[in-house]
């Protein structure tokens, strides 16, 4: 769709993006050093886990291979003694990290009458102490340099659903828990950036407006059968991450499409190079830097 340029929106600003050896928190890490940033990125292991596609390596092969700076941090963030100085780690790679992505996330798929005590702690440790708690290890260095951005990844589900539902009631039942934590997250999203803006730290949440067909399985193939308007390119979700970490905005709970709309901007490939499209693209696209 035409040539683009790269215009160093995150030049000597230093990165950190969880769950970052797929997916959405790898297409963010990318799109970030595409713009100048050195990015540290972080996952449970280093290299392959279970039968899930990528690893933390391959993100930063692939971020180096199209001339950007990354590194790599393991750190298990369900482990509470694990996480307590991934931002000290993270600062050894490239010096402390200004601009945080808390994208790493725990789901669970169970009816919310079954869904046991247990199941509930892990999924609120997960996606709400957890982006809570490295925030507030990024704050010393962000109030010293001052300015800082964090953004966190929450999710539709946030949302209880209405029919007709994409998938199935029982889908739309069984997300209960996971999406009271990202409800849970996006309010403290918004008490976070409200006292911490007259510092210069922007703290906003952002989830996919779409289906993002990050892997396949069986239920994004049977949506995208049944609803292809419901699919957004992951290059969505990696421009709207860079608006929400270069901007001035101030506790934004948004969708990744109407930030990326609402700010004019352009989508680009996830090594910047070429514009593919902007906020009406659907679907998914060859991806840039891959």
């Amino acid at each position: 769709m035409g040539g683009g340029s790269a215009v160093n929106e995150l030049k000597q600003r230093v990165a950190l993006v969880t769950g970052a050896s797929r997916g959405i928190g790898r297409a963010i890490a990318q799109r970030f050093a595409a713009e100048g940033a050195a990015v540290v990125v972080n996952a449970s292991c280093l290299g392959a886990h279970g039968e899930l596609e990528g690893t933390l390596e391959e993100t930063v092969e692939r971020i180096v291979a199209t001339g950007g700076q990354a590194a790599a941090v393991v750190c298990d963030l369900t482990d509470a003694e694990a996480r307590a100085d991934l931002l000290a780690r993270a600062g050894e790679a490239f010096g402390a990290v200004d601009v945080l992505v808390n994208n790493a996330a725990r789901a669970d798929y169970n009816l919310p009458s079954l869904t046991t005590t247990a199941t509930r702690h892990s999924l609120f440790d997960m996606n709400v102490n957890v982006p809570i708690e490295l925030l507030q290890q990024a704050l010393p260095a962000m109030r010293e340099r001052g300015a800082g951005w964090c953004l966190n990844i929450t999710s539709r589900t946030a949302e209880q659903p209405e029919p007709p539902y994409p998938d199935s009631k029982t889908m739309a039942h069984a997300i209960g828990a996971y999406g009271a934590s990202k409800a849970a997250l996006n309010r403290y999203t918004k008490a976070l950036a409200d006292e911490l803006v007259e510092q210069n730290i922007y703290v906003n949440a952002m989830a996919p407006t779409s289906i993002v067909p990050t892997t396949v399985g069986e239920r994004v193939e049977r949506i995208a059968q049944r609803r292809p308007d419901l699919l957004e390119p992951i290059e969505m979700m990696a421009e709207a991450a860079l608006e929400l970490c270069t901007g001035r905005h101030v506790g934004q709970v948004v969708y990744s499409r109407n930030i990326v709309h609402a700010c004019g901007r352009r989508l680009h490939s996830l090594d910047g190079k070429q514009v593919i499209g902007d906020a009406f693209t659907q679907g998914s696209l060859p991806r840039g830097g891959e």
